[in-house]
C-alpha cells in the first residue's frame, strides 16, 4: 500500500480565452467504466460544443491512463491534460474540458496552453486529498486508564476513529505504518502494559492536501 493522490469532489469551472468557452470538469472516479460513462454523459449534455477532450488516470499505481483530443490538432488537448494530472501525481482522477470555438483560432501553442489552465483550475476547485496507508487498531483499556489515554493521544497525530464504552473501553485507533512500532512501544508505556493492542485491518485514511498552482 503506497500513498496517493486523488481530486476531492466534482468541480466545475469555466474561462474565456479568445472568445472561447472553455469548461473544465473534475471528477473522482473509481474505474475505466466509471470515467467513459461521465465522458459519455458529459459529451451528450455539450452535443453542441466544438470539443469534448478529456484525461484520466485511474489505479492506485496509475495502470490505466487514457485521453482524447477529439478533433482538436494531435496533441493539443488531451495529452497536456494528462500531463497536469500526472504532475500533480494524481489518481482515480477524470478531467474533461468542453470547449465551445469563438471563432479565434489560438494555435498549437495557444490551445495546450488553454487545455491546461483549465485542466489545473478544475482540479484546484475539487481540491485534492491524499490516501494514506493506514493500520486500524483496537485498544482495549479499563475505565480507570481511558482518561489518561485520551488526554495523551490528543497531543499525538494518532487518530481515534471511534470509542466504546462497554465492559472495558475499546478505542479505535487509525495509524500510519511506519510509525506502527513506535505507536504500540507508546500505547504500552502509556497503560503500563495493562492494555490489549489488537490490529484491525489495513486501509487509506484522505487527508486534505494543499494544491499547487493552477499554472
Amino acid at each position: 500500500m503506497k500513498p496517493h493522490y486523488s481530486v476531492k469532489q466534482s468541480a466545475i469551472t469555466e474561462i474565456e480565452i479568445q472568445k472561447s468557452r472553455f469548461i473544465g470538469r473534475a471528477e473522482r472516479v473509481t474505474s475505466e467504466e466509471e470515467a467513459r460513462a461521465i465522458i459519455e454523459k458529459v459529451t451528450k449534455e455539450h452535443w453542441k460544443a466544438t470539443h469534448n477532450c478529456y484525461a484520466y488516470v485511474v489505479g492506485e499505481n496509475a495502470q490505466i491512463q487514457k485521453s482524447s483530443d477529439d478533433g482538436e490538432p494531435a496533441g493539443t488537448a488531451g495529452i497536456p491534460m494528462l500531463e497536469v494530472i500526472k504532475k500533480k501525481q494524481l489518481r482515480d482522477t477524470l478531467v474533461i474540458v468542453t470547449r465551445y470555438f469563438g471563432g479565434i483560432k489560438l494555435g498549437a501553442g495557444g490551445l495546450v496552453r488553454a487545455y491546461s489552465k483549465t485542466c489545473a483550475q478544475a482540479i484546484a476547485a475539487a481540491g485534492i486529498v491524499e490516501h494514506v496507508p493506514v493500520k486500524i487498531f483496537d485498544v482495549v483499556i479499563d475505565y480507570a486508564l481511558y482518561g489518561t489515554v485520551d488526554n495523551a493521544l490528543k497531543h499525538t497525530g494518532y487518530l481515534v476513529r471511534d470509542t466504546q464504552f462497554t465492559e472495558n473501553v475499546t478505542i479505535k485507533i487509525a495509524v500510519r505504518l511506519e510509525d506502527i512500532d513506535t505507536f504500540t512501544s507508546w500505547m504500552t508505556n502509556i497503560c503500563n502494559g495493562q492494555c490489549q493492542i489488537i490490529p484491525v485491518e489495513e486501509t487509506f485514511l484522505e487527508m486534505d492536501v494543499k494544491d499547487q498552482e493552477t499554472g
